[in-house]
């Protein structure tokens, strides 16, 4: 198992356009911005230079999977992805330490302080 660093961080929002105004103004960045009908969320993607980059993402949706998320805990980190060099093994290794994992590629936000781990191969 090795963890390469983060590879990006997903900030939840109720109010997608002020969120979109301040971390323009804050990063000096125009996002891309994208719509997913899974996550039923709109998205806004800073990209930097070095690869990695900071998501902004608010349901659309009262079905959404990040709806029940904003509502309990606000707007806030929802996610922090690793970068890792094999996400299956690194999975194993976390069971076999008994930490939570769910999905074959995230780490149960009970393991981690309430935030989401995602583990991004690389």
């Amino acid at each position: 198992m090795a963890f390469q660093g983060v590879d990006h961080v997903v900030v939840r929002v109720a109010d997608m356009d002020s969120a979109i105004d301040g971390y323009s103004k804050l990063l000096d960045m125009t996002p891309d911005l994208k719509h997913s009908d899974d996550l039923k969320a709109d998205q806004a993607f800073f990209h930097f230079d070095n690869g990695t980059f900071l998501e902004l993402i608010s349901p659309t949706d009262d079905s959404s999977p990040i709806a029940g998320s904003l509502k309990k805990l606000g707007d806030g980190i929802h996610t922090v992805a690793f970068a890792v060099d094999d996400a299956r093994e690194t999975v194993a290794d976390l069971d076999g330490k008994g930490i939570r994992t769910i999905g074959g590629a995230f780490v149960h936000p009970a393991a981690a302080n309430g935030v989401l781990v995602q583990l991004s191969e690389k």
